[in-house]
């Protein structure tokens, strides 16, 4: 397909956000939201997008986008959601943190706590967290990825079996209308489905944007959480299983 200046511009603008929405792109343009649905239909057409309720996306069925893209995606809203995640963990407390951008706010949040004893398998969670002196900081051992900073694998799954902690924070890279955690890696997987079984309470810290994504292995069920910490939950049926289940939803509106 010959992509056109204004479809290339799209292109980019979904490559540096993961989405792009017909609203905005009307503003951007300067367009009628017809001319513009036509182009990402085009484009969805030749794969380069996958088409939501709408907008777009970059197609994210097999394949994560590259963490610090990530760690860039709705920054504003995941400071935000580490900060209501972090009011409801009391000083004192033992916590597991798991791999990703958004686990990572809540330990910056953290930081005004006191006497945390917190276990990752996150670099990046360890090198923050270690600028309070009153937190003990585990590090899970295993295989390390180099693309995010993760510990991974058996030995990981291992480790944290040995333990029974107050809390689990950890995020996923989807959640779909059955109320499935998804993500991409298995053997990250493992290790959150270890961390989620051996948290007395268990959090998921996530943004709206997961709601619109796939990957291919399940992590687990909404069931299993005691709290959702999310921007907006625009998924009434995913609302529906919290409520079922008795999960605690924690939103910004």
């Amino acid at each position: 397909m010959q992509l056109s200046l204004r479809q290339q511009q799209i292109m980019s603008l979904a490559r540096s956000a993961e989405r792009v929405l017909v609203d905005e792109l009307v503003t951007t343009f300067e367009l009628t939201p017809q001319t513009i649905r036509k182009d990402l239909n085009e484009l969805c057409e030749a794969g380069l997008l996958a088409r939501v309720h709408g907008g777009a996306l970059l197609p994210s069925g097999v394949a994560n986008v590259g963490y610090e893209q990530r760690r860039n995606m709705a920054s504003e809203e995941k400071r935000l959601l580490g900060e209501l995640c972090a009011a409801q963990i009391p000083n004192n407390s033992s916590l597991f943190i798991n791999i990703g951008t958004t686990t990572e706010a809540v330990a910056r949040a953290l930081l005004t706590h006191q006497n945390l004893m917190v276990i990752t398998n996150n670099l990046n969670v360890a090198n923050i967290l270690i600028q309070n002196p009153s937190f003990e900081i585990i590090i899970a051992g295993g295989v390390l990825r180099h693309t995010d900073g993760g510990v991974i694998g058996e030995a990981t799954v291992d480790f944290v079996k040995q333990f029974k902690l107050d809390y689990a924070v950890v995020g996923a890279s989807a959640l779909d209308e059955e109320g499935a955690l998804l993500d991409f890696d298995y053997r990250e997987v493992r290790v959150t489905q270890a961390i989620l079984s051996n948290a007395r309470e268990r959090f998921l810290v996530t943004d709206k944007t997961k709601l619109e994504r796939n990957a291919p292995v399940r992590v687990g069920h909404a069931s299993q959480l005691t709290g959702l910490f999310i921007d907006e939950l625009t998924r009434p049926k995913v609302a529906q299983v919290c409520a079922q289940h008795g999960v605690q939803v924690y939103s910004l509106v």
